[in-house]
Parts: C-alpha cells; structure tokens; sequence
C-alpha cells in the first residue's frame, strides 16, 4: 500500500464531502432509484464538520504518496438499547476508494484502523451495510470476518 491512513480533521470535511459524492454516485447511484446522489454536496458539509468533533465518530482519510485523499471511511458507535442491552456496535458507516487505487490494500488499511477504533471504544460487535448487488464489498466484508446477521428485502407497491 503506497498511501498512509489519517483522522480527519475539520479542515479535511471537503475531503470527506468529496470522497462521499463519489460513493454515492458510484454505489448507491447505481443500485438505489431513490438514493438522493446530491446530499453529499447538500448537506455533507455540515454533516461531517460534526462527526470530525464526535468522540463516538470516526472520520478517517487515505492519503496517497504526494498527500491527495484517496479514500475515507466513516465510523460510529451505537450503543446498547433494550431491544439488544449487551450491544456496543461499531458501525462502519461509509468507506470508499478512488477506483484507481482499489485491491492496493487501502480499503483494508482503513478497516483495520476502523476495528482498532471500535475495540478501544468499547464496542464487542461491528456491522456494516452494503446493497445486496454489490458483490465485490460483500466480498471484501466477508474477507475482513463479516457474515450475514439481517436481510432487508424490499418490494415496489
């Protein structure tokens, strides 16, 4: 892996913001009709300048060689509730890679920081949610210890 992994940082939110519109383009984009593609540019600002601040967010960049963001990953913790009072979860909310550098050890790298994370956060479980058509991130969840837990189905009415 030729790119180095970073907490973001306030001023990295457009990063962020960047990183985000190109996943949503790229994956929800394409397998969700209904998915508003522009809320990164919309709202992502906001949105992120308040996880960068969070204690139970992480906010994550990859940075390639010459210093220009490659890829984010967004985390957060979600505590116990009475339906599941034992459950601290580590979300895996958000992760990408520019396309150029995907199988490069990069998605991993962020991963393995996002377990990190989790662990020291008190969480003793990690999901994570990916459309059902995206067969290469169900892969890669799969291979980083993943198995299925729920199954949303959907129906046009």
């Amino acid at each position: 892996m030729n790119a180095v992994v970073v907490r973001a940082t306030p001023e990295s939110v457009p990063q962020l913001v960047a990183s985000a519109t190109g996943l949503f383009a790229e994956d929800g984009g394409q397998r969700d009709p209904y998915l508003d593609v522009a809320w990164p540019r919309r709202e992502g600002t906001a949105y992120f300048a308040d996880l960068v601040r969070r204690d139970d967010s992480l906010c994550l960049l990859a940075l390639s060689a010459a210093g220009s963001s490659i890829g984010h990953l967004i985390g957060r913790i979600r505590r116990p509730d009475p339906l599941r009072p034992d459950a601290v979860v580590g979300v895996l909310e958000s992760l990408r890679v520019d396309p150029a550098h995907r199988e490069t050890g990069v998605a991993t790298a962020l991963t393995e920081e996002f377990f990190a994370w989790a662990r020291e956060s008190g969480a003793n479980q990690a999901s994570v949610t990916a459309y059902a058509a995206n067969e290469s991130a169900i892969g890669f969840y799969r291979g980083r210890g993943f198995s299925p837990f729920e199954l949303t189905l959907h129906a046009p009415i």
